[in-house]
């Protein structure tokens, strides 16, 4: 089913966490910012939405982190009911597409609760103070990639960040597969 995250509310604090990563480490939101902002994402192995523009979140990911943007990506999804979101998988897709960030697991699903995260794919963009300055998408795309040449929303976001501190007051939300919580007792 697919969902849209609310609209950005800036300045909105950044909360901390503590995640295990595919490359073996643990990782809090310090370890992942970068000297001039932060890009969490919260994505997941099987989300046609995310599948479809994985390579394009690779390019933008390396491209803003050689602007001093940290990023750093979130898996949460339910892995019981939707078993290619496991930790296991998370590993192997981390390792075939080559991702040049963090791809940290919240299997509790602590950490896309306190986010507020709605789908995936769901950008958050952070400044220097970790304060929220974009919650919008990747580009035009949907669950199948668009043109080659559609505007870099995202990165074009996050270029800003990292020069003024500031994101867009425009901002299209970003549109995906919801979040697969676990069933609560």
């Amino acid at each position: 089913m697919a969902a849209t995250p609310p609209v950005c509310e800036f300045d909105w604090p950044a909360p901390d966490f503590s995640l295990p990563a595919t490359d073996g480490q643990t990782y809090r939101f310090g370890d992942v910012a970068g000297e001039n902002g932060t890009l969490l994402m919260f994505i997941c192995n099987h989300c046609p939405y995310v599948l479809a523009v994985l390579d394009r979140i690779v390019r933008d990911a390396t491209d803003l982190k050689a602007l001093g943007i940290g990023v750093a990506a979130i898996c949460s999804n339910d892995a019981d009911a939707y078993p290619a979101d496991s930790f296991d998988n998370m590993k192997i897709l981390a390792e075939e597409r080559s991702f040049p960030f963090p791809y940290l697991h919240d299997e509790d699903q602590t950490v896309a609760r306190a986010y507020g995260a709605a789908c995936t794919p769901d950008f958050f963009g952070f400044n220097r103070d970790r304060g929220l300055q974009y919650r919008g998408r990747l580009d035009a795309s949907r669950a199948d990639a668009g043109p080659s040449d559609l505007r870099r929303d995202l990165f074009e976001a996050m270029k800003q960040v990292a020069s003024t501190g500031r994101g867009p007051a425009e901002q299209t939300p970003s549109m995906g597969c919801s979040i697969k919580w676990k069933a609560t007792a």
